[in-house]
């Protein structure tokens, strides 16, 4: 995918906040500290475009970005990080699940895991939550540059046999070198339809 143009549009923590736009949304979720900043970075060919952290829980906002006038992506807080509040953790699954049940223009959610950690609860309770409300999920693992790429191909046969989902279905990406890039952009082209303005 060619990225002629992409830019922060705003931040919020309710529907009254978001904005309204007529183009398709793709939405990226995980826990904290996984990537995700990284990824949408490395998607939109920027370096700074989202705000990257070390610390757990940075991202406390529903953050939307436009990518060629086309489509948003939109950056949801992380989840399961065991040193936040209870309280807070709930307030920001309240949000995540206020979005994810309002939004008619969300056609998937890319959910991001560490390709070393696998799928855990949190991930699965995440991917079970997209069947129910008609979201078509992405699985992304990232972090691919740990492992060869035998290894690579090991750790994804085993994580489909763990999760009972087709091995070529689940996606490794690495923010560092680019790989899976493209392939997940062909994944976001086939849901929403947008064109590549490269490919013209």
């Amino acid at each position: 995918m060619k990225i002629l143009k992409a830019e922060f549009i705003k931040s919020g923590t309710k529907a009254s906040h978001w904005p309204e736009l007529d183009w398709p949304e793709i939405a990226v979720a995980g826990k904290s500290n996984v990537g995700k900043s990284s990824m949408i970075n490395c998607l939109v060919e920027r370096k700074k475009l989202v705000k990257t952290s070390g610390t757990p829980g940075h991202t406390q906002t529903i953050n939307f970005f436009n990518v060629n006038d086309c489509l948003s992506l939109v950056d949801l807080p992380g989840y399961g990080f065991a040193k936040v509040a209870k309280s807070e953790r709930a307030t920001w699954g309240a949000m995540i699940n206020g979005y994810l049940s309002s939004r008619p223009q969300l056609l998937g959610l890319v959910v991001i895991m560490d390709i070393r950690r696998g799928v855990d609860e949190d991930d699965m309770q995440l991917i079970h939550a997209c069947a129910n409300l008609g979201i078509q999920p992405i699985l992304v693992f990232t972090k691919a540059d740990k492992f060869s790429r035998n290894q690579q191909f090991k750790r994804r046969q085993e994580i489909s046999k763990e999760i009972g989902e087709a091995a070529d279905s689940l996606l490794i990406f690495s923010a560092k070198n680019g790989q899976g890039r493209e392939e997940l952009w062909d994944r976001i082209q086939q849901l929403t339809q947008i064109e590549d303005p490269g490919a013209k």
